[in-house]
Order: C-alpha cells, then sequence, then structure tokens
C-alpha cells in the first residue's frame, strides 16, 4: 500500500500543476492515504492563504477529480482507479505556528 500511496502521490503531484482553474491557488499535496480495496483514496493537501482561498481551492481540486482520476486510469496499471477525496492537512500550518510561537519564547540575543 505505502508504493501505491507513493506512486498516486507523485501521479497526482504532476497533475495538478497542470490544471487551469483559477480557483486551485498555491496547493501542496502533502499525503495519499488509499483504502486497501483500492476503491477510495484520500489526499490530504496543503493550501496557501486564507481559509476562503483554502475552501474555494478544495472545490476547485473537487471539481477537477474527474480529470486526476482519468489521468491514474491512463497512466498507472492498478486494479482499480480510487475515487478520489480531497482533505485538508493542517500539519504544515501547526508546524508554522510552533516556529512562531519558539520564535517568541526563544531570546533574541542568542
Amino acid at each position: 500500500m505505502r508504493r501505491v500511496n507513493e506512486s498516486l502521490r507523485e501521479l497526482l503531484s504532476e497533475a495538478m500543476l497542470e490544471l487551469k482553474d483559477p480557483r486551485i491557488g498555491f496547493v501542496t499535496l502533502t499525503g495519499v492515504e488509499t483504502s486497501p480495496d483500492l476503491r477510495h483514496a484520500r489526499v490530504f493537501v496543503s493550501v496557501l492563504g486564507s481559509e476562503d482561498e483554502r475552501d474555494e481551492s478544495l472545490a476547485g481540486l473537487s471539481a477537477a477529480h474527474g480529470v486526476l482520476q482519468a489521468r491514474i486510469a491512463r497512466e498507472l496499471r492498478m486494479k482499480r482507479t480510487p475515487q478520489l477525496a480531497f482533505e485538508y492537512d493542517p500539519t504544515v500550518e501547526r508546524g508554522v505556528r510552533m516556529t512562531q510561537l519558539i520564535d517568541e519564547l526563544a531570546p533574541d540575543d542568542v
């Protein structure tokens, strides 16, 4: 499964760069979790920008899921093409927040 997830992540990362939807902003694909039966794949993305921009980007990605699934079917030899579901991944945002908190607590003269 790890190999399938990594293959999907690489392919989707490349395919998302070619999407022309103006709603999709600066999106980073952080991971993919595929169900064992290969019917569903949860695609985790991080979006740079406000909450509204994040919602718009997720809506744009959801609208483009058919194009992305067709690309998966065309380029990967899999028993089934998984149904894609895009979810926001807050880990990058949490990491930035933790760095800010550490910087606030750390003395400036170090």
